[in-house]
């Protein structure tokens, strides 16, 4: 397994993380059996990078996440997040609510630390002065490792590098997903931050296993996501069947393409595709020993162009930090 030292800290974590979120909601019904087979998997071929959140599963992915590493914890390098309130009901950024929200993180996980605590996403209300603060007295209390943000602006992520290092900016990039690349990936690599992509393959729609979303459950979120409706799907689905047509000729999976060109993006990218199935842990490990040659790339980047649709739906768009 590669591994990458994490912007100026002295993490060293795979270059590619396990995304935990999965296991406790948003994709079905959770499976813990093979969620914990997953993370042993993941451990076994060398991962050793773990993302996690409070508000995923409202507490439940922590705790099976701190349950799954507790025997191995100084090996790996364990990340979660505050800010968002319970079921996502709002947002909180005050300095008090992010100390409360450390106690209990620390809590749920089993573990004394935390290698880098973020910021899910930014209170209008607060400074972010005043919680980088309090996340700058949490690293001085020894809770917390490092620093991160995410869905952050290049205007704000200035800003909170001014009271303390920021290590690690978390964003959604895929080749479905490349507003970072205007202004956010610029600044990173004029401060030395490292970029932690989420969802690298487009909510799984990358993979070129969903043809059409009568696939999805009920409740599955991504019904409501604009780039998943109507004759945006339709139009979205030619991106796939690009990458479709290089895995092809390369005899690999579309996924596999679709996290090789994130890779190819720099080595201060760390994509941490989520899955609670080891099948696909694997593909995705298998993923960094691909290599794209300069006419795949150029094929990718026109064919991302075409894109349509947002990639939240309207009360998540109003979250993000532009």
């Amino acid at each position: 397994m590669k591994k990458q030292q994490l912007g100026k800290s002295d993490l060293i974590p795979s270059r590619l993380g396990l995304g935990c979120m999965g296991m406790s909601e948003s994709y079905g019904k959770p499976d813990d059996k093979e969620s914990l087979a997953t993370i042993q998997a993941a451990l076994e071929m060398g991962l050793n990078f773990f993302d996690t959140a409070d508000v995923y599963g409202n507490g439940h992915n922590e705790i099976f996440v701190g349950n799954a590493l507790k025997d191995v914890r100084k090996n790996v390098v364990l990340a979660t997040k505050f800010g968002f309130l319970p079921n996502e009901s709002g947002i909180c950024g005050t300095p008090e609510y992010a100390k409360k929200a450390c106690d209990a993180s620390l809590q749920r996980l089993k573990t004394d630390y935390i290698d880098l605590y973020y910021l899910h996403r930014i209170d209008k209300n607060v400074p972010i002065e005043e919680t980088i603060g309090a996340m700058a007295d949490l690293v001085k209390e020894g809770k917390v490792r490092y620093i991160g943000l995410s869905e952050v602006s290049a205007q704000s992520l200035k800003k909170a590098h001014v009271i303390h290092p920021i290590t690690a900016v978390q964003s959604e990039y895929s080749v479905l997903v490349r507003n970072v690349e205007t202004e956010i990936l610029d600044t990173c690599r004029e401060l030395q931050i490292a970029l932690v992509p989420y969802s690298p393959l487009g909510r799984g729609f990358l993979t070129g296993k969903i043809k059409s979303t009568d696939i999805f459950d009920k409740d599955d979120y991504r019904k409501d996501i604009p780039l998943f409706q109507g004759e945006n799907f339709k139009s979205n689905l030619l991106i796939v069947e690009e990458l479709e047509k290089i895995a092809a000729e390369k005899k690999c999976k579309t996924s596999q393409i679709a996290l090789a060109w994130l890779v190819t993006q720099g080595t201060d990218i760390f994509p941490i595709p989520g899955t609670k199935r080891r099948t696909y842990l694997t593909e995705n490990i298998q993923s960094l020993e691909i290599i794209l040659t300069d006419n795949d790339l150029k094929r990718i980047n026109k064919v991302s162009q075409k894109v349509r649709g947002n990639r939240k739906n309207d009360f998540g768009m109003k979250l993000l930090n532009k």
